[in-house]
C-alpha cells in the first residue's frame, strides 16, 4: 500500500517542478524578452510590436514601470512566542523558515493560539516570502497556520496572485545577493529593497490575457501540492499500522 503512494508523491514532485519551470520560462519570455503572443498569436517584439523608452530601456507600448511594493502588500508575521496557547485554547502550528523550506509543519513545530490577528494567519495558496537568513518565496500548501516574524505574507487587492508571486521570485537572487553582503549581521533585506525593485505592468487587456495562462498554471500547482499533502498524511497514518 505504501509503495504506490510513494510513487505518486514522486510523480507529483516532478509535475510541480515542471509547472514551476514552465511558469518561469513563460514569465521570462513574456516580461523580459517581450515575446508574448500579439493579437495574431505571433511573438510581440520580433514581429514588430511597438516599443517605447522607459527607465528600464525599451518596453512594449502601454506598459508601465513600477516598484515591487506598488503591486503587493508585504505583511510581516508576528513574534509568535507572544501568542502561546493556554491549556484550554485551540492552537495552530507556527510557520518559521524551516517550515517554509519543508513546505509543511510537523510535531516539532511551535504552536500558537488560533486567536492570533488575521494578518498573521496563513492558509493554502498564500504566498510567503522569507526575507531574513534563508531567503525564499513559496506558495504555502501546508494548511492553516500562524506566520512568524521574518516572513512576509504577500497579497494584493489590485493584481492577480501569479503576478506578484512571479515578480517576487524574479528578484529572489537579487535579494539573496543583498543579504549576503551583510556579513556582520544575519543576512536580510528590508522594505527599501522592495521599493528599489523595478517591475513592469502590462496594460489591463494584456494582463487579463496573461492571467488565463498563469492562473491555470498556479492552480494546477496548488491542486497537486494539496494532493501530495493528503497522500503524505495517509502514508504517515498507515505506516505505524503496517509495522505493528
Amino acid at each position: 500500500m505504501i509503495e504506490p503512494i510513494n510513487k505518486k508523491l514522486e510523480l507529483n514532485q516532478e509535475i510541480i517542478a515542471n509547472l514551476e519551470e514552465l511558469s518561469q520560462t513563460l514569465f521570462k519570455r513574456w516580461f523580459v524578452d517581450f515575446e508574448f503572443p500579439d493579437e495574431n498569436g505571433n511573438p510581440y517584439k520580433s514581429n514588430g510590436g511597438e516599443m517605447v523608452d522607459s527607465e528600464l530601456g525599451a518596453i512594449p507600448k502601454g506598459w508601465n514601470v513600477k516598484n515591487l511594493d506598488d503591486i503587493a502588500n508585504y505583511m510581516n508575521g508576528l513574534a509568535m512566542q507572544k501568542f502561546k496557547p493556554t491549556d484550554n485554547q485551540n492552537s495552530l502550528p507556527v510557520v518559521k523558515i524551516k517550515e517554509l523550506k519543508n513546505g509543511s509543519t510537523d510535531e516539532n513545530s511551535n504552536r500558537c493560539t488560533s486567536e492570533i490577528p488575521e494578518k498573521a494567519l496563513i492558509v493554502d495558496g498564500d504566498i510567503i516570502f522569507s526575507w531574513s537568513a534563508t531567503l525564499l518565496v513559496k506558495m504555502w500548501c501546508g494548511g492553516k497556520a500562524g506566520l512568524n516574524q521574518h516572513l512576509f505574507k504577500v497579497s494584493s487587492d489590485n493584481y492577480p496572485k501569479w503576478f506578484y508571486y512571479y515578480w517576487t521570485k524574479r528578484y529572489i537572487d537579487y535579494f539573496i545577493g543583498i543579504a549576503n553582503d551583510k556579513a556582520t549581521t544575519m543576512g536580510h533585506i528590508n522594505r527599501k529593497h522592495l521599493s528599489h525593485a523595478k517591475i513592469l505592468i502590462p496594460n489591463d487587456q494584456t494582463l487579463e490575457r496573461f492571467s488565463r495562462t498563469f492562473d491555470d498554471l498556479l492552480e494546477k500547482e496548488l491542486s497537486v501540492s494539496k494532493e501530495s499533502k493528503r497522500l503524505t498524511e495517509l502514508r504517515d497514518t498507515l505506516l505505524p499500522k503496517l509495522m505493528s
